[in-house]
């Protein structure tokens, strides 16, 4: 499997950059998507909890997986191996669910209701999109203004669900 050379390397790591914006953009709005589901009084904010970390590596391992059987020739012999070190190079995804995880978990421990948690998860993310957006762009080499355009248009999906949630309930 091979990556654009003209993707920037963080220094030390393996990943491209690209694949950890991806993730993170990702990650967020599958949390958000998936937050957006729950909030109602009565479920078990713990079960909640794990499904949605449940769901974020089960997506990352299918995002994973589809990149590796997308980039298979027909003479590679070591396609397990290949695939399994692509689903795992996926953690981005997983890791941008975690403050989703830790709302829900918050209001397992009777922190807050589930409506609250579901609430500050949703705005957490859509604090994350911006921020994934901006970075992403900063790393393309845009300006300042064009960056936080982005950041801005990454905030309108979460914005999406934050409002889609609202009508749905």
């Amino acid at each position: 499997m091979s990556e654009s050379s003209s993707v920037p390397v963080r220094p030390g790591r393996r990943e491209p950059l690209q694949r950890l914006l991806f993730g993170g953009v990702y990650g967020s709005v599958l949390a958000s998507a998936l937050a957006g589901a729950l909030g109602h009084e009565g479920s078990d904010p713990g079960y909640d909890a794990a499904w949605v970390a449940l769901s974020a590596v089960a997506s990352a391992a299918a995002h994973g997986y589809a990149h590796s059987i997308a980039h298979m020739t027909e003479d590679d012999t070591r396609v397990t191996v290949s695939a399994v070190r692509s689903m795992f190079t996926e953690w981005p995804l997983v890791l941008a669910v975690l403050p989703t995880v830790a709302a829900l978990l918050g209001a397992y421990a009777r922190w807050w209701s589930e409506n609250g948690a579901v609430e500050v998860a949703l705005a957490i993310n859509m604090v994350a999109l911006f921020g994934w957006g901006a970075w992403a762009a900063r790393v393309a080499g845009r300006g300042w203004w064009a960056s936080f355009r982005v950041g801005g248009v990454d905030v309108l999906i979460g914005l999406f669900i934050v409002i889609a949630n609202v009508v749905s309930k």
